[in-house]
């Protein structure tokens, strides 16, 4: 990272890319026990949340990511009731989640208390759903919470991680893959954030494979623009034990909700993948 003539910019080392924000100022940054946070005002970005020098969100474009972790996957879910979010501290996964008026119960686990704190003062629209009653907050490592879960508890599990780095690098294992297979019920699914298929397509590759090894049978990438992020261009993975072609695109289309970027079109296109990427990743 380097704040250079108010501009931000963040090396995607070691791919030689870089992405870069002009900021009007400062405001806030401090170190927590887990990371480095700091806010700043962007001049056509809004504010932007930075974790360890790396872009976590602005509020120009968080909403493609938001939507894109949680509408598709609810919606491949026959009947999703209880939801746990891994990391998420911003909480915008966490308020397009409970759009679902159907959802009973949303726990967000995250390790990091003060990222939510921050949300909640510089980002607040994505913080209104936080005092739903329906949500339920549990700041701790979101590893050892899956661990001591209870089995077949949950049906929609998604990881808001960060990069494999510091915090979440324990979140891309095959020890936690397989205990979120063990929590799922039997048409539960998991989704988690998997990086640029462009530059980080090992990685991709490898999120697959090791969702398999713990015990998933399908597993699937959809794909979405976020350009803030290395590349513009970002994954999602989703894992589960049966079909993960369908979707509930009825209800889809009758969605009870305002979505910026998703919508049933979307869903299907999203998981149409360029050749290299069909070559590369499982059936």
């Amino acid at each position: 990272m380097s704040l250079d003539n108010n501009w931000f910019t963040e090396q995607a080392s070691p791919t030689d890319c870089a992405f870069s924000l002009h900021i009007k100022q400062k405001l806030h940054e401090e170190e927590t026990p887990f990371q480095k946070i700091a806010i700043y005002e962007t001049t056509e970005f809004g504010n932007l949340m930075t974790l360890d020098e790396l872009i976590m969100l602005t509020d120009r474009d968080n909403f493609i990511y938001h939507e894109m972790m949680s509408h598709p996957v609810l919606f491949m879910h026959p009947n999703p009731l209880k939801i746990v979010i891994i990391g998420g501290g911003d909480c915008g996964t966490l308020h397009e989640v409970l759009k679902h008026t159907t959802i009973e119960k949303v726990i967000e686990v995250e390790i990091d208390e003060r990222v939510t704190r921050l949300s909640e003062q510089y980002f607040p629209s994505l913080c209104e759903s936080n005092t739903d009653p329906r949500a339920e907050f549990c700041f701790q490592d979101g590893i050892e919470w899956m661990a001591k879960a209870q089995e077949n508890s949950v049906d929609v599990i998604i990881v808001d991680s960060t990069d494999p780095l510091g915090p979440g690098e324990g979140l891309f294992t095959v020890d936690f893959y397989h205990n979120c297979w063990r929590v799922l019920t039997a048409e539960g699914l998991l989704v988690q954030q998997s990086e640029s298929p462009l530059l980080h397509l090992p990685l991709l590759q490898s999120i697959h494979e090791t969702m398999r090894q713990a015990g998933f049978k399908t597993t699937r990438s959809l794909q979405f623009p976020q350009c803030v992020y290395p590349s513009g261009w970002w994954t999602a993975t989703i894992a589960g034990n049966g079909d993960l072609t369908q979707f509930r695109e009825e209800a889809a289309h009758n969605k009870s909700f305002k979505t910026r970027y998703y919508n049933p079109e979307i869903q299907k296109a999203s998981f149409a993948l360029p050749n290299f990427l069909i070559e590369g990743l499982p059936d």
